[in-house]
């Protein structure tokens, strides 16, 4: 704001000073009014501010309370059981806080082998690598079945980006929406199996697998992956694997990946020995084979002629 001073000639000195006070009381007057308008702009961004958090902290509230979901379909074990055909025997869903239900056992001489795996364990890789065909073939025959249990132990091996967690989820979203796919994509997982200290496998990449694999509902099976509608089921399921016990075995409880339990009994053998795991299998199918066979009666002597 400027005045014009040229009126203040001819003026007493009394009458500038109260001039000048005028003048002094004009600017503080117009500072005032800039003082309140800032302080009412102030006011404003500060209560959208709070709003804003208020939003935020509300929307963290009501995702940290909303109630779990259930597990995937097929997996009320916390695994998927394979059977011959390579089709897996189909389950309702585990319960938010419900207990897993252990399969039911095998009919007479079928194998009965379950895995604990998790996806970025070069461990599992390799028995994978050794082991595939041969229990490939003989699901196929109906001689076993195979329980694959998906666990995430390794997040911290993928440089922040969870791929344990992110491909067990997609594990149980093919076992969800296309179980008789899931023998398909466990297999490409583990043949496009990431190096630990590496990212991982990307979202769209793991979808590439899943078309791959030829499930019969690709939409699905993408939004289950890219959403991770099954992570809170994963932690869950791992550790119920790592607090045990584990049913119908010797195994008290998963403390390392791949476990390998054969009939009950934990595989102690090399994992990349095809050999002996071969070996174990046949060893088990006499087991099974003499625990069920009722021996024939002995012949009654004959009578001395």
């Amino acid at each position: 704001m400027t005045y014009d001073r040229s009126g203040d000639k001819g003026l007493s000195k009394n009458e500038r000073r109260e001039a000048a006070r005028e003048k002094a009381r004009a600017l503080r007057d117009e500072q005032r009014k800039k003082d309140r308008r800032s302080k009412v702009v102030l006011q404003s961004s500060l209560v959208v501010l709070v709003l804003a958090i208020v939003v935020v902290v509300g929307l963290v509230i009501v995702n940290s309370v909303r109630p779990p979901s259930p597990g995937p379909l097929n997996m009320l074990s916390d695994g998927i059981k394979i059977s011959q055909g390579l089709k897996a025997v189909a389950t309702p869903a585990l319960q938010p806080d419900a207990k897993p239900v252990a399969s039911k056992p095998n009919k007479n001489g079928v194998i009965d082998i379950q895995v604990y795996l998790d996806y970025q364990c070069p461990i599992c890789g390799q028995f994978e690598a050794a082991n595939a065909s041969q229990i490939k073939t003989l699901i196929s025959s109906g001689a076993v079945t195979e329980e694959i249990h998906p666990i995430a132990i390794l997040d911290s091996q993928s440089l922040g980006k969870k791929y344990s967690t992110r491909a067990a989820n997609a594990a149980a979203c093919v076992a969800n929406y296309s179980p008789n796919s899931f023998f398909a994509f466990n297999a490409l997982l583990f043949a496009n199996q990431p190096k630990e200290n590496t990212e991982g496998l990307t979202d769209a990449k793991l979808i590439s697998l899943v078309k791959q694999a030829k499930v019969s509902t690709v939409d699905s099976v993408s939004d289950c992956i890219t959403s991770q509608k099954f992570k809170s089921w994963v932690a869950a399921a791992t550790t119920r694997a790592f607090t045990g016990p584990i049913p119908h075995s010797n195994v008290p409880k998963v403390v390392e990946t791949p476990t390998i339990i054969i009939n009950g009994k934990k595989y102690q053998g090399a994992v990349d020995d095809a050999r002996q795991f071969a070996a174990a299998v046949s060893k088990a199918a006499g087991d099974s084979f003499s625990a069920n066979s009722t021996p024939s009666p002995s012949p009654s002597p004959s009578a001395t002629p």
